[in-house]
């Protein structure tokens, strides 16, 4: 054989070598963690005739139990993502969006916090978290064609409050500095969401209300797809704990909706409560100086897997520890974050305690573990009380500093170690109007006007937001043109459907930059400045302009909730004329033609659009269409009756078995989603059996 030939070989033998190393090495290398230890749980799941898990047990573990069992077979794949995560592994799965992830879960240090305060978690959610974890590894052992990696399982309690401890900062904007830190960028001012992930909620009371009914609309805004999508179910246990509402994949309990007596919602809210540090080290990067001293830099290192076609990659990264927090080098330096929460585990605990408190004074104590470091709730119970309540976790700092600027790392002055109480927190509670809201915005526009408490109550060094969305100037307005008179059930749902813009605000600026652009030289911008002339100011697919206007102006939109300045004007009505010329060959398409909900078969027009009461957010197909991805999804209407009792309906964008194609659940709630309907929740009583299953092992 020719030497060449002989040598070519050899180097292909070691590529195929390399190759296969590469494609094998991740789950060669991987393994699950230990599991709970095995327990038989006595649970049966329900489905009513819309699919959604009716599940019963005798104690609240037998319950988590059924309900990762019954999560897993309508949504596995999400559960799976979400488990990668936790575990460092969805870079193998998802490839870099998921290796992203990866690091933050190293960097902000989830599995070594919770291994290392499971143990201070109450036994009792313990034995919840475990059983939930038990119901994974069973669903995942019995179902091994569905795993697309190996060594991801068997999981344990310690893994779902790491999701828990991996999650949450996010959800109050800490990839806001984390990313402009990893890329070498200033690190933003503002707090907030990375994306257009929002949030409507509103409560009314019985003595408001027109027929004494007390009424809680729960709106959540969150992807239609994906690790934080919501998924529908129903609870009981024979010790009492009753719960109907919604969760996120990984979550042992639903995370909003209604008990017997009480019931709450949550909106994202963008408070202050991350802190970004620039240290002084040493030149051998080995130490940073605090208070004069030097202490050491704690390196560490951890190899990312990232899926690239067949191989997954390893791939290096290197960060830092101080006492702040977890360490970023750039360019520019080495910088710490410290966010409201860092190192506690007890948020699995209080969201448990929520689902079983049972009237406002116990509710309210349980807020008082301050363990659930941002997000707003607002509240309604059987009593009729109302309440929305801005809670936020915030850090103890000393005036004097620019804390939303990038502070000095080497004073324990900005080293914050402690955090105002619960009962601290802005909160509107049985206002005289009989009414509370929030979308998004300061929490200074919860109710009416002259309820309202007062900015200059609390300090700057909590950093309150200021922002004020569409949505919630819209409600404000609503609820102020009905004066006095009493506010029907029909009331209610015009406003939490409301498709319409406010003059005041950021869409008011937009129009009147548009209609004061000069188009005498461009006779098809005229003609679309003419048609937006005509706008209504609502996106009810009713006018001819709705369509131009929400794709002109659908950036403008998005830039606003994040607080960003607006894209050019010009540039993107040139933008929507082209698109809506090259698609459809005009500009006045109607906007149930142009906005769909589509999933599997099902391809619906649906009326809103950004930032309305009803948000329909979407993204270009490549028909030209803009498909809905995120926005309204979950919605649930919850009712008090002057009795005390309750009864609640609900819908989805899709259905319970969100990713199960060949499921009639897949999108069987699609048409009553898209029509603005509602199905019934069979709650306090047996719901129609459809499918069952007693006793699963």
């Amino acid at each position: 054989m020719p030497r060449w030939l002989t040598g070519l070989l050899i180097v292909l033998g070691v590529l195929a070598t390399i190759f296969v190393g590469l494609a094998s090495w991740d789950n060669l290398t991987a393994e699950g963690s230990t599991p709970p230890p095995h327990r038989a749980y006595q649970v049966r799941i329900v489905r009513d005739s819309w699919g959604v898990p009716h599940i019963f047990g005798k104690t609240d573990p037998d319950v988590s139990y059924g309900l990762a069992i019954a999560h897993a077979e309508d949504d596995f794949r999400n559960l799976e993502e979400v488990i990668a995560a936790v575990r460092g592994r969805g870079g193998a799965i998802t490839g870099q969006d998921g290796a992203k992830v990866d690091f933050a879960g190293a960097l902000l240090g989830a599995n070594q916090t919770a291994a290392l305060h499971y143990g201070e978690v109450p036994l009792d959610v313990r034995a919840l978290l475990d059983a939930y974890a038990q119901g994974l590894n069973d669903y995942a052992a019995k179902h091994p064609a569905e795993q697309r990696i190996r060594g991801l399982f068997p999981v344990n309690g310690q893994d779902i409050v790491a999701g828990f401890m991996l999650r949450s900062p996010f959800f109050f904007g800490l990839d806001k500095p984390l990313g402009a830190l990893v890329a070498g960028e200033p690190v933003p001012r503002d707090a907030g969401p990375g994306d257009e992930r929002g949030s409507n909620g509103f409560a009314v009371s019985g003595k408001r209300s027109s027929d004494g009914v007390t009424r809680l609309i729960v709106n959540s805004h969150q992807p239609w797809e994906g690790g934080v999508s919501w998924w529908e179910v129903v609870v009981h246990s024979d010790s009492g704990w009753d719960f109907a509402g919604a969760l996120f994949p990984g979550a042992p309990y639903p995370l909003l909706g209604h008990n017997k007596t009480l019931g709450w919602t949550n909106t994202v809210n963008r408070p202050d409560l991350i802190d970004t540090y620039k240290l002084t080290v040493n030149d051998a990067g080995t130490a940073y100086r605090l208070d004069g001293q030097w202490l050491p830099l704690k390196a560490e290192r951890v190899w990312l897997r990232v899926k690239l076609g067949p191989i997954v990659l390893p791939v290096p990264r290197t960060f830092y520890r101080s006492v702040h927090g977890p360490v970023i080098r750039n360019d520019q330096g080495y910088f710490a974050i410290r966010y409201a929460g860092i190192g506690d585990v007890r948020q699995v605990e209080q969201y448990y305690r929520l689902n079983r408190a049972r009237t406002l004074d116990e509710w309210q104590r349980v807020m008082d573990m301050q363990a659930i470091s941002g997000t707003n709730f607002i509240y309604a119970d059987a009593a009729g009380h109302i309440g929305m309540f801005y809670n936020a976790r915030f850090p103890r700092r000393a005036p004097g500093f620019d804390w939303k600027g990038v502070l000095p790392g080497d004073t324990s002055k900005t080293l914050w170690t402690d955090y105002l109480p619960w009962r601290a927190d802005p909160m509107t509670v049985d206002p005289a109007a009989g009414w509370v809201a929030n979308s998004n915005n300061t929490p200074f526009l919860s109710t009416a006007p002259a309820d309202e408490q007062k900015r200059e109550d609390f300090a700057p060094e909590m950093g309150i937001e200021t922002y004020v969305t569409n949505r919630a100037l819209r409600y404000q307005a609503l609820f102020a043109a009905l004066g006095d008179r009493k506010i029907s059930r029909d009331d209610l749902l015009r406003i939490k459907f409301d498709k319409g813009y406010d003059k005041a605000g950021w869409a008011g600026r937009w129009y009147q930059e548009v209609m004061a652009l000069d188009t005498s030289k461009a006779p098809e911008l005229a003609k679309a400045q003419a048609l937006i002339g005509q706008w209504d100011w609502t996106l009810d697919c009713q006018g001819p302009a709705d369509t131009l206007v929400t794709t002109a102006f659908a950036q403008a939109a998005r830039f606003a909730y994040l607080n960003k300045p607006r894209p050019d004007t010009r540039a993107a009505l040139v933008e929507a004329v082209e698109q809506l010329t090259k698609t459809f060959g005009r500009l006045d398409v109607p906007l149930g033609d142009f906005q769909r909900l589509r999933h599997g078969k099902v391809d619906l027009p649906v009326c809103g659009g950004p930032e309305t009461l009803r948000a329909i957010i979407g993204a270009p197909s490549p028909d030209g269409r803009r498909v809905g991805n995120n926005g309204d999804g979950f919605i649930m209407l919850i009712e008090w009756a002057p009795d005390g009792k309750v009864s609640s309906e609900s819908v989805h964008q899709f259905g319970a078995a969100t990713i199960r194609t060949q499921s009639p659940h897949y999108a069987d709630q699609s048409p009553l989603f898209a029509a603005e309907k509602w199905k019934r929740v069979t709650f306090d009583e047996a719901p129609p059996i459809v499918e069952a299953a007693a006793n699963r092992p």
